[in-house]
C-alpha cells in the first residue's frame, strides 16, 4: 500500500464524526458546485458526485434539495473556497481549506488561531511543496474486474493508488488516488464504466510526516481543533506524524 492510503487511514478526521459539522460541509461544497455548474446533476458532473457524498453521509434529501436551492436564491450567502497555509507549533505545517461568505472575517480568525498558538500564518502558495494535492474515490468492487486489471485500465485517467479497503460496516470498497486535474477524467470513467461511486473528494496528502513528542502533539491538536470548530472551515490537512502510525 502507498503513502497517501497509509496517511489517509491514520488521519484523524473528527469532523467527520460529528454529523450536522459534516452536512454543514456538504451543504456548502453542494451550494457552491450547483452556483458554479447548474442545479441539475445530470448536466453538473461535480454536483453530481457531492450528492453521492450526501448518499454516503445520510444526508436528508430535503437538506440536499435545501442546498441546491440556495445557489438560486438572491439573499442567500455567496460562499467562496479559500485556501489558507501556515505552520503550527514545533514547525508543522498546516493547509486549511474553508468555504466562507465573508473572507476578511476568516482570515482574522484562522491567523488568530494560528498566533494564540505560537504558529504563524503564510502566503498562499507557501506550503504547494509539502502537500500532494489528490482526488480520492471511493468505489463498490465490481464482479468479474480484479484490482490489477483496474488498476491497469486507469492508469490512462490519472489514478496511481488503487487499494482495497472497507466502509464501517466491513462492506468491501476500493480506494482510488489520483491526480487533482484528473478527478473529472477519472469520475468520466467510472460513470460510463457501470462502477458505483460511494464518495469522491479532494485530499492534501503530505509529502513527509514530522515525529513530534507526546506534549508537542498535544497543543498542535489544540490548534487543529480550533480550526476545525471555525464553521467557515472545511478541510485541515497537516504533516504531524499521527500516534497510530508509529
Amino acid at each position: 500500500m502507498g503513502r497517501a492510503f497509509e496517511y489517509r487511514k491514520a488521519r484523524k478526521l473528527k469532523r467527520w464524526g460529528n454529523m450536522s459539522r459534516t452536512f454543514t460541509r456538504i451543504g456548502k461544497e453542494i451550494t457552491i458546485a450547483a452556483k458554479a455548474g447548474g442545479p441539475d446533476p445530470s448536466t453538473n458532473p461535480r454536483l453530481r458526485a457531492l450528492m453521492q457524498n450526501a448518499k454516503a453521509a445520510n444526508m436528508p434529501k430535503d437538506t440536499v434539495e435545501r442546498a441546491i436551492k440556495k445557489a438560486t436564491d438572491k439573499d442567500a450567502s455567496d460562499f467562496k473556497e479559500i485556501t489558507y497555509e501556515g505552520y503550527g507549533p514545533h514547525g508543522i505545517a498546516i493547509f486549511v481549506e474553508a468555504a466562507t461568505d465573508n473572507n476578511t472575517r476568516t482570515v482574522a480568525n484562522v491567523r488568530s488561531y494560528f498566533t494564540k498558538s505560537g504558529g504563524s500564518l503564510g502566503t498562499q502558495g507557501s506550503l504547494t511543496f509539502l502537500f500532494d494535492h489528490k482526488s480520492v474515490f471511493k468505489i463498490k468492487p465490481k464482479e468479474g474486474v480484479g484490482l490489477e486489471d483496474l488498476e491497469l485500465e486507469l492508469i490512462d485517467y490519472g489514478v496511481d493508488e488503487l487499494v482495497d479497503d472497507e466502509d464501517e460496516e466491513g462492506n468491501e470498497l476500493v480506494v482510488l488516488y489520483g491526480g487533482f486535474e484528473d478527478y473529472s477524467n477519472i469520475q468520466k470513467y467510472l460513470e460510463e464504466n457501470g462502477f458505483e461511486i460511494i464518495s469522491s473528494e479532494f485530499e492534501r496528502i503530505p509529502n513527509d510526516l514530522k515525529e513530534v513528542t507526546p506534549e508537542q502533539r498535544e497543543s498542535i491538536n489544540k490548534l487543529l481543533e480550533r480550526l476545525e470548530d471555525d464553521e467557515d472551515v472545511q478541510n485541515v490537512f497537516h504533516n504531524m506524524k499521527e500516534e497510530d502510525e508509529e
